[in-house]
């Protein structure tokens, strides 16, 4: 999809300048043919989470749909970072989403349609994906949300 980052100021969104540092040893995406896979990402801002704990207790599935929104955009960095830009991209493929839940709260696909939203906002209809949404326990540093995306690239 040519001039994404006119559709990214008309939707009045910006991209990290660059994804949040991996926690770990891995990178945060890899080039295989011609897919994109990010790493998971967690909804970092300026390196800190806005919020902790699990959905349905501490925060509420609102607050976790701004996450996994936050999410998607720090992956597309990641992509971004890859790819040289985003206007390569042709389709956003899968999304899986991961969700630290309480044990009562079965909302997972809500709060994941944060990050579908902006998905489908920024590629239109290259932005409509195949998606899991998972319930967890835990993530890593007590996020609500993590995200990773698969995209295909011309």
């Amino acid at each position: 999809m040519p001039h994404v980052n006119a559709r990214l100021a008309d939707l009045g969104i910006t991209i990290p300048h660059r994804s949040p540092a991996p926690a770990g040893v891995y990178v945060p995406a890899v080039v295989s043919g011609n897919l994109v896979l990010t790493a998971g990402q967690l909804p970092l801002v300026d390196g800190r989470l806005p919020v902790t704990g699990k959905v349905g207790a501490e925060v509420s599935p609102e607050v976790a749909a701004d996450c996994a929104r936050t999410s998607a955009l720090n992956a597309l960095s990641a992509v971004e970072e890859v790819l040289g830009t985003l206007d390569r991209v042709t389709r956003v493929v899968k999304v899986v989403g991961f969700v630290a839940s309480d044990p009562a709260f079965t909302g997972q696909p809500g709060v994941l349609d944060g990050a579908s939203e902006v998905l489908g906002a920024i590629f239109g209809d290259a932005g409509v994906h195949a998606r899991s949404a998972v319930g967890v326990a835990a993530l890593p540093l007590d996020s609500p949300v993590e995200v990773e995306l698969i995209v295909e690239f011309a």
